[in-house]
């Protein structure tokens, strides 16, 4: 069960360090602040991807710390 955990880690950790890398920031980039912004559709397309990563990122993250608290208690 210890070593079943220790990988489910390893993966959440990859998946979560991956999601948080895939998000655009606040600001939107350098082209963003010197007028060089997208059009409208894939604007809207950004802003549902934005919202899946931030969907992704919060499960892993509540699955991380679930994890680690398990193998805590299990040692």
């Amino acid at each position: 069960m210890k070593t079943f955990l220790m990988v489910l880690q390893l993966v959440v950790s990859i998946v979560l360090i991956v999601s948080v890398l895939l998000q655009s920031g606040k600001g939107s980039g350098m082209a963003e602040a010197f007028g060089g912004g997208s059009n409208q559709m894939s604007s809207t397309r950004l802003k549902s991807t934005d919202n899946i990563l931030a969907k992704v990122t919060g499960i892993c993250a509540t699955l991380f710390i679930l994890i680690a608290v398990s193998l805590l208690a299990i040692q």
